[in-house]
């Protein structure tokens, strides 16, 4: 019987692949024809396994995004690389429990092995720690956990045991253009949304030197938060500058690498990175540029103490072992999937050749896009691609037309681009203007996903 459920889902995973080529990248149904098709009355008795997954692709397809396919430039979502999606049908199957190594010894020493090589990777401290999360909003909550002990104790105070009631409060410093997910994990970790102090930058989006400077004072405990990669342009603060003006006022540096920190692993790009390895913490994503299935983000930390004194826990019935590293010790979550697999076999299937060639692909693709797209009428390049992120407007070429006559076309491409299922892509709103950002982030983006997405866009603005 669990066999046949099995055989089940390959023959519709199989299909759904066989389809991502050529079928619509955007849902093809709306909101409530999505919910009449899924809200079924809960019976009193079941039904069978193949049955209900019969049923469940059959209600669920026409409501998929194929993210997953080469035409797919919305936000910053990769695709995933084959021995991933297999690691990870076999980690559904395996179903460790990867909390501590006596769970499952395989799970934590897969793990061990591919932070190692993770670190080594993206050219980050070998002694640093790691924490392999669910993602990069929870890489930022887990070296943010970091930091926030670090700075307390060096001002005597416990905010594990005292909590924050009556600590000296944590500012956070960062670009004006900051990933929203910074602002959550402040929330989360109770350090006060108020206590942000957005930093202004160039016209690229990177953190003025000026002021970092007017922001640091030596004293009071803070947290500079740095980008590799705008989550709209895709520039790289000044790593070289920032991280010592911000050491020598005892700030703590994290740098928020959801997609960019992949720039290390590739030989044409990784000098955007330059210096970037003395920061105290980096997080990143591998659903992003490592291509593997969802569930999965990376936590890096130098000051192994404080990571690990920020969520380290002890109890009577668990069992510890002294010698193997015990993933509880290092994370926020306490049962949790082993997902260090799929990076595991992620990483063997592509090497370090592989991993750079998914980078230098991507920002190849993304330049291709912007150049097909240059002299095109009505298109304006907002910003040019300095890794795989663009943004490019249309422009009503109407006489009279304003800024709000802009805005309005380039949301209207879009949704036609979007609604004839040849791309997909998502808008934004970068200085006061609506953009349409280009995200090249997949393994399986090629050349003629390119000219197809061109002619896709040169049909919606005819």
């Amino acid at each position: 019987m669990t066999n046949d459920v099995l055989d089940c889902a390959l023959g519709h995973a199989r299909r759904y692949l066989a389809g991502l080529e050529d079928g619509p990248v955007g849902s093809t149904i709306g909101l409530e024809g999505l919910r009449e098709r899924l809200d079924k009355p809960l019976g009193r008795e079941g039904l069978p396994a193949s049955e209900v997954i019969d049923q469940l692709v059959r209600d669920a397809a026409p409501g998929l995004v194929a993210s997953a396919g080469g035409r797919f430039f919305g936000w910053v979502l990769g695709g995933a690389v084959p021995a991933a999606v297999a690691a990870d049908w076999l980690t559904s199957i395996w179903d460790q429990n990867a909390a501590l190594y006596a769970c499952s010894p395989a799970a934590a020493i897969v793990e061990e092995v591919a932070g190692a090589w993770l670190k080594d990777l993206l050219g980050l401290p070998m002694q640093a720690s790691f924490a392999f999360v669910t993602g990069c909003q929870m890489a930022h909550v887990t070296c943010l956990a970091a930091a926030r002990h670090a700075l307390l104790k060096k001002r005597g105070w416990s905010v594990e045991e005292d909590g924050l009631a009556g600590a000296p409060a944590v500012r956070i410093l960062t670009s004006e253009h900051g990933h929203g997910s910074i602002a959550r994990a402040v929330g989360l970790l109770g350090l006060g949304r108020k206590n942000i102090v957005r930093l202004a930058t160039d016209t690229h989006g990177r953190i003025e030197p000026l002021a970092l400077a007017d922001a640091l004072d030596g004293t009071r405990p803070t947290i500079l938060v740095l980008q590799a990669g705008d989550i709209a342009t895709g520039a790289y603060d000044d790593f070289e500058t920032l991280i010592p003006m911000a050491k020598a006022g005892n700030a703590w540096v994290h740098v928020d690498g959801a997609f960019g920190l992949w720039a290390a692993a590739s030989p044409t790009k990784r000098q955007l990175m330059r210096g970037a390895a003395e920061a105290h913490s980096w997080a990143t994503d591998g659903h992003k540029w490592l291509n593997v299935p969802f569930d999965s983000g990376y936590a890096f930390i130098s000051d192994a103490d404080a990571h690990r004194a920020a969520l380290s826990y002890r109890a009577a019935y668990l069992t510890h072992d002294d010698d193997a590293r015990d993933q509880i010790d290092w994370n926020p979550d306490w049962s949790r999937r082993a997902r260090g697999f799929a990076t595991y076999a992620a990483l063997r299937q592509l090497g370090r050749a592989g991993v750079a060639g998914i980078v230098d692909r991507s920002c190849e693709h993304t330049r291709a896009l912007v150049e097909g797209l240059r002299n095109l009428p009505s298109v304006e390049i907002v910003s040019e691609p300095v890794v795989n992120q663009a943004l490019v407007r249309f422009r009503d070429m109407r006489a009279g037309a304003g800024e709000a006559d802009h805005d309005h076309r380039t949301d209207a491409v879009v949704e036609r681009v979007n609604a004839s299922g040849e791309a997909f892509f998502s808008g934004s709103t970068w200085n006061g203007r609506r953009v349409m950002r280009i995200s090249v982030c997949n393994w399986r983006t090629n050349a003629a996903d390119v000219d197809r997405t061109l002619a896709a866009i040169r049909n919606a603005l005819a």
